[in-house]
This record gives C-alpha cells, structure tokens and sequence, in this order.
C-alpha cells in the first residue's frame, strides 16, 4: 500500500509532459515566446545593408561515378557419375537331393492292466470337548482429566489512515454548434385508381351415379396340423440295468430297436378374406365456367421533390487543466499481546480385578482301522516288427552363370549460368558552391530566393 502511492503522481507528470510537447510544437520547434532572449528579439540592423556582402552561387559540375552492375556467363562444371556395369561369372550351386531306403525296426508295445490289492488304514476321529475355566485379570481403567495452561499472543492490529494528493486532470469541454444546410427530399404522394378485371369462376355441378365396389369381410377357420414322424428307441424289459452312481440306467448293446412314432399334431386358427360386390351410389362432381367483370383498385405512386433547411450540428472540443485531491488509504500494523488460557487434557490409569469364566476347547482323537481296495497297475511288453521307409540326402554340383554389377565412376559434363559483378561508369551532375559578389539590391525588394536555395541534383 505504502509503494503505491507514487503511481498517481507519476501518472499526471507524464500527461503533463505530453501535453505541454504538444503546446511547445505549435511555436514550429522553438518552444514558447516566453523563453525567448531579449536579445534575439531585438533588431540586428537594416536588412538591405546586409545583402550588400558576397552571397554563395552554385555551378553545375560532372563527374564520373562507377557503379556495381550484375551479369550472367555461362560455366563448364564436371559433375562425378556412378555406374553400375552388369559383369558375367560363373558359380558353384549345390543341390541336396533324397532318395527312398527301406529298413527294419523291432517296435516295442506297452499295455498297462491292474490287478486289486487290499489294505488296512488307520483313520484318525477328531472329537472337541470344552472344560469351564475359572481366572482373574486386571484391566486398566483410564480416566481424562484437564488442566488450565496460560500462554501470551501476539496480535496484529491494523489500522487504516489517509493522506491527500493533488494531481492535475485535463477535462475536456465539449461545445455544440449548428449550421445551416439546404437538402433537397422527396415526398411520396399516392393515388387510388380503378380497372375492369374479367375473372373466370368455376361453378360445382354435383351428379349420382350407381357404382359397384369390391368388398368383403374376414372369417376365422381353424385348422388341424398332423406332427411330424420321429425315430424313437424302444427297449424292451430285462434289457438295461440301472447304476447307483450316477442314477442313469446302462441298456445292453443290440437290445434296443427303432420305432417311427408320429408326435401329437397342433391346432392352428387363421383368418380368411370372404370377397362379396355392393352397389353404392357416388356423387360426381363437376365444374362450370363462369366469367364475371369487376373492378379491382390498385395504387399510383409519385415522387414530388421539395427543398428544405435543416439545422446540421457539429461539436468543438476544448480542454480545461483541474487540480484534484484524493484521499489515498495507506494501511499501519501494530502487535498487542494477549494473554490467553487453554485446556490440556491428561489420562490417569487404575488397575481393577475380575473374575472371568470361559470355556476351553480340547481335541481327542481315536484311530479306527478300516480295510480298502484299490487297484495296482503293472506293465507289461511285446515286440512287433515294422518296415519303415527313410529319405537319404546326397549332394550333386551344378555350374551356373551368374551377372554381378560393378560400380564405375566417369565426368560427365554440364554447363551453369553463374553471376558476376563488374563496375559499369555514370555520369552525374551535381550543384558546387561558388562564392560571388551579388549586385546591390534595393531595400524594396528583397534577393531572389533562388540564389541561396539548393539545386536538385541530376543523373543520368
């Protein structure tokens, strides 16, 4: 807040520098007439005494200047080309081939049978039995008490003041004024006229006629669907045993036959369209044309110029310097201790016995011998003889003529467009100072302007 209290002062100098550059511009560079010497305001003597000196006169002189010219030539330039040339050679390829051999192999046959063996197990029975059990244990008791702590802060108060500052503001004052202006405005005068328009109008005839049309109605007739004939497996009794494990029973192979059995049919309703012919009677209509005359109203238009004057206004723009003050807020920190009390809280721990009754669990455990079955399996081999046929590789050599390309490098020509720069000379006339006495002029008239004025310079 303290910083930015510079920023308002800063702001109105730099308005006040560019409006007072503004002010100083419009005495042509010379600042204002106030800061003008005395001595520069007075006279420096009679002005037609003064042209009587030497004044400077100019000739006009040639010289050469040399100036830079670019220009394209054409230049040889030998660019390196690679090549590849197909070259002949002859090679070794390798083939592998096969050929068919028969030998004898005696093949071994496992087949696995198992044979039932019967042992005894002893299986564990696990039984839990509980017992009443009678203990003492002591459990803390925690209790939370407070106590009141004192301790001193440190807090800020702020306090906001003001203080004033001028700064200066340009208002500007807007001037309204009118001027007088001729225009010339159109005025739009209407007029109602009539004309005879024929229309033709089309009159209905109605007419009755006996037409017969094609209707009917639907009716709803239901139908009986024989099922389809299906294969069906027929076994007779004393044919199939039942197995207590997977509750399925297990038919003998060859006792079941084949039955076709036609399934129950299906009965379906459908609705069926019954055409019949009515006659009805339709009214025809027909149009007969009339032609009618009536008048019918349309409007004329005419532009009629009229000039008047109106007042036209246009607003000047002056500005006024104001002096301002404001009241800028600037904001002071003060720290203030306080004393200040809180609650600290602490825990306190007693011991309390209790008798406590619970039940125990404990494991017994019975060995029961039990006799199972199971099944042992053993192997058991046979040889068998097999013809078999096998592929035997050999090699055979085959030359063969190959093409390789051989990179060659050779120059090959090209002609480029390349720019140069050379001094090319100009003749130019230029304006060379030369001092001569001027004739006497009179005080009437003053010296001609051009001879002190600049010449323009000439070129070719």
């Amino acid at each position: 807040m303290k910083n930015a209290t510079w920023i308002p002062l800063l702001a109105a100098a730099m308005i006040m520098a560019c409006f007072g550059e503004q002010a100083q511009a419009g005495y042509l560079g010379a600042g204002r007439y106030k800061c003008c010497p005395t001595e520069a305001c007075t006279s420096c003597g009679d002005y037609c005494a003064a042209k009587e000196c030497s004044s400077t006169c100019y000739k006009t002189v040639v010289e050469t200047v040399w100036e830079k010219q670019n220009y394209t030539c054409q230049k040889t330039v030998y660019d390196t080309v690679c090549e590849k040339v197909p070259v002949q050679y002859t090679k070794n390829v390798y083939k592998t081939c096969y050929r068919d051999e028969c030998y004898t192999v005696c093949k071994p046959v496992y087949q696995t049978c198992y044979r039932e063996v019967c042992y005894n197990v002893c299986r564990p029975v696990y039984k839990t039995c509980y017992k009443t059990v009678t203990c003492k244990r002591r459990r803390p008791v925690y209790n939370t008490c407070y106590k009141d702590v004192c301790y001193s802060v440190c807090k800020p108060v702020y306090n906001t003041c003001y203080r004033d500052v001028c700064y200066t503001v340009r208002r500007p004052i807007c001037e309204t004024h009118y001027r007088d202006v001729c225009c010339t405005i159109y005025k739009t005068n209407y007029k109602t006229c009539y004309r005879d328009v024929c229309r033709t109008i089309c009159k209905p005839v109605h007419t009755w006629h006996d037409v017969e049309v094609c209707c009917g109605e639907w009716k709803t007739v239901t139908e009986h669907c024989p099922g389809p004939v299906v294969d069906k497996c027929v076994c007779e009794p004393g044919t199939w045993e039942y197995d207590c494990s997977s509750c399925c029973p297990i038919y003998k192979p060859g006792c079941c036959k084949t039955v076709k059995v036609q399934c129950p049919g299906t009965t379906i309703c459908r609705r069926v369209w019954c055409p019949k012919k009515v006659t009805r009677k339709v009214c025809c209509t027909t149009y007969e044309r009339e032609c009618k005359t009536e008048r019918v109203p349309y409007t004329v238009c005419e532009r009629v110029p009229c000039t008047i004057t109106k007042k036209v206004p246009y607003t000047c723009v002056r500005y006024e310097c104001e002096t301002r003050t404001k009241k800028v807020p600037y904001t002071t920190c003060q720290m203030v201790r306080e004393c200040r009390t809180r609650k600290v809280p602490y825990t306190t721990c007693c011991w309390k016995e209790e008798c406590v009754t619970k039940q125990v669990p404990y494991t017994t455990c019975t060995m029961v011998s039990e006799c199972r079955t199971r099944k042992v399996p053993y192997t058991t081999c046979s040889y068998e003889q097999k013809t078999c046929t096998r592929k035997v590789p050999y090699t055979t050599c085959e030359q063969v003529c190959c093409t390789r390309y051989v990179t060659r490098t050779k120059c090959v020509p090209r002609t480029v467009c390349v720019t140069k720069t050379r001094c090319v000379p100009r003749q130019v006339c230029r304006k060379v100072p030369v001092p001569t006495c001027c004739p006497e002029p009179t005080c009437t008239a003053p010296a001609p302007k051009t001879c002190t004025a600049p010449a323009p310079t000439c070129s070719n």
